[in-house]
């Protein structure tokens, strides 16, 4: 079905609820950010397939607001269709709230599915809206009505995610919880976010693809804990493990009605309002206290503990074998034999599952060769692959789920001649990466503070990548992770021991290439001195940065320390893993300069 006959077919039904406009957003019953296929509305209403972005239909107009990682593919994908692109947070391009304001008339009423929008987002509407009286009704999923093949919500089998790698069992996790549930005043924490839950309960799914989690919601007291799932997909095996530890299960409807009639009246109830859906929050007692904050457990996992980076360093150590088995085998191949930017990125999981506890990637491949690699988030498929040759740049996003740990790495390959333009802007790039890698802080900075040292040598140059620096990534969870994250938009969060975080700085021209290095980073320890706690970041992704792409002279003397010390790192750690071709092949790769 072509996008305008659904939007025609969302209309007819607008129209019979009484709706002049309707809001599809990206995100799940549990504010995902990668979701099921059941809740991929956005994606099949609009046919842009990217993971952010919110699709606004009116009775007579249509619109898709996304991110600038999306902009070259949003307008690809939405070619021929009527929904018109914004680019959001830039000049002159309105939010699709300001933009409905706008166009509807006063007391018109606007949709959504209150199970897939926040309590946060709601308020929002509900504020903005008064002004010209707007309503809004949450009642319906127009979409469920006229997507006729809908999958139904997955029931992958659960299963434990042993202590031996997680460092902390459920018992002591839940623990830490209700020490913060008392400092809150709160006798009872519902949880929704997938990755929390997962994480507070040691448990691990396939419910969402490359995301190991299982589709659930929890809520917490000072004496027990229930999760809400489906029953079909655990185990007798989990189940017991789960009573072990003090934690009921439920099916996963019954938290509206546990919600709705197993509260003490009175009692404070705390959750995160940018993850609680509008329905969920609705079933919460008005006798209830309703406490709102963060999540207390996203800032728990995002501490990493010493079994877990532990374990994640060595994940790291055959992940970057597996990085570079690929690159030798590419690099001994192109134009011997036919590599597609598919075939190539299939030839890469083929070498990460020769790894040790490897579970799936950690997000679909990234493979653009040339002029693809400008769009961030560029997905080949059969019409659009390029068959790769030896010259031009191939950067390559990519990542593992090891039962030790998730990794995510960038690399922009140099298959054969490359322009100056090319050259200059790949170590612009490298420059920018260098620069936050190696940087000396003092405790309290947040993500938000550094972001500007990977961009200030493009910024020189009037260059700049619209996306962030880099996010936090989960351990055997999301592989975009908070609430740290380097970015030039405000955040509070202060970078703390223990926490992971990539770097990855880009220059992305379109019709021409994209550059991108990425590496992740553990924040650790430096010196105290009188003013205070210095901290600094150890790189733990152990891939060469490919020499072919740098302009030497571009680089000044701390830059090529840095280079050569980090490229004896990885052939010291990775050579003992390779047979003897690969080793010459990473000698030569990892050379000093």
């Amino acid at each position: 079905m072509l996008v305008d006959e659904k939007l025609k077919l969302l209309r007819k039904q607008m129209k019979d609820k009484g709706i002049d406009a309707y809001i599809i957003p990206s995100s799940d019953a549990h504010q995902s950010e990668y979701v099921a296929e059941h809740w991929r509305s956005r994606a099949w209403i609009s046919g842009f397939t990217g993971s952010a972005g919110t699709v606004v239909i009116t009775t007579e107009k249509s619109g898709l607001w996304t991110d600038g990682r999306y902009f070259l593919q949003a307008e690809k994908q939405l070619e021929g269709t009527e929904i018109k692109l914004f680019k959001m947070r830039q000049p002159n391009v309105p939010t699709y709230i300001e933009w409905l304001e706008s166009v509807l008339p006063e007391g018109a009423c606007v949709g959504f599915d209150d199970k897939v929008f926040s309590w946060t987002q709601v308020k929002e509407l509900e504020e903005s809206f008064a002004q010209k009286e707007i309503k809004i009704n949450g009642e319906f999923d127009l979409v469920d009505v006229i997507w006729e093949d809908r999958q139904d919500i997955p029931i992958s089998k659960v299963y434990i995610h042993d202590t031996k790698y997680a460092g902390k069992s459920i018992k002591e996790k839940l623990d830490l919880v209700r020490g913060e549930m008392k400092k809150k005043g709160a006798q009872y924490y519902l949880l929704s976010s997938l990755d929390d839950i997962a994480w507070l309960f040691n448990i691990r799914g396939n419910d969402v693809k490359n995301n190991p989690v299982v589709i659930s919601y929890a809520l917490i007291s000072e004496e027990k804990a229930m999760i809400f799932v489906d029953q079909r997909k655990v185990t007798k095996e989990v189940i017991e493990t789960l009573k072990n530890n003090g934690v009921d299960l439920k099916g996963y409807y019954e938290v509206k009605d546990i919600l709705l009639t197993g509260l003490k009246e009175g009692s404070g109830v705390f959750f995160d309002p940018s993850k609680t859906s509008r329905w969920l929050y609705n079933s919460i007692p008005s006798g209830c206290e309703k406490i709102e904050g963060k999540d207390i457990t996203t800032q728990l996992k995002a501490i990493k503990n010493e079994v877990e980076i532990e374990n994640l360093k060595n994940c790291q150590v055959k992940d970057g074998v597996a990085m570079v088995k690929f690159l030798h085998w590419l690099d001994e191949n192109v134009e011997k034999e036919e590599i597609t930017e598919i075939s190539a990125t299939e030839k890469l999981e083929a070498f990460r599952r020769e790894q040790d506890k490897f579970i799936e990637t950690s997000f679909d491949t990234i493979g653009g060769y040339k002029e693809h690699a400008a769009m961030m988030h560029y997905s080949a498929t059969e019409k659009t692959k390029y068959t790769l040759k030896a010259e031009g740049m191939f950067l390559v996003d990519s990542g593992g789920q090891y039962l030790d740990g998730t990794t995510d790495i960038t690399r922009t390959i140099i298959l054969g001649p490359i322009s100056e333009e090319e050259k200059h802007d790949f170590t612009l790039v490298l420059k920018g990466h260098i620069a936050l890698s190696r940087i000396k802080f003092l405790y309290g900075a947040t993500g938000s503070n550094l972001d500007i040292l990977a961009r200030q040598p493009l910024w020189e140059e009037g260059i700049d990548y619209k996306c962030g620096t880099g996010h936090g990534v989960g351990f055997l969870l999301n592989v975009h992770e908070g609430p740290q994250r380097f970015s030039q938009d405000y955040n509070d969060t202060k970078l703390e021991k223990g926490m992971i975080i990539t770097n990855e700085p880009g220059i992305y021209k379109e019709g021409k290439h994209g550059i991108r290095t990425e590496n992740v980073l553990l924040v650790v320890e430096d010196e105290q001195t009188e003013f205070g706690q210095f901290m600094r970041f150890e790189g733990i992704s152990y891939c060469p940065i490919d020499l072919e792409g740098i302009d030497i002279d571009m680089l000044n003397d701390k830059e090529k320390t840095w280079l050569n010390e980090y490229h004896k790192k990885i052939y010291n750690l990775l050579s003992t893993y390779l047979n003897e071709d690969e080793r010459k092949w990473l000698k030569r790769k990892t050379r000093e300069i």
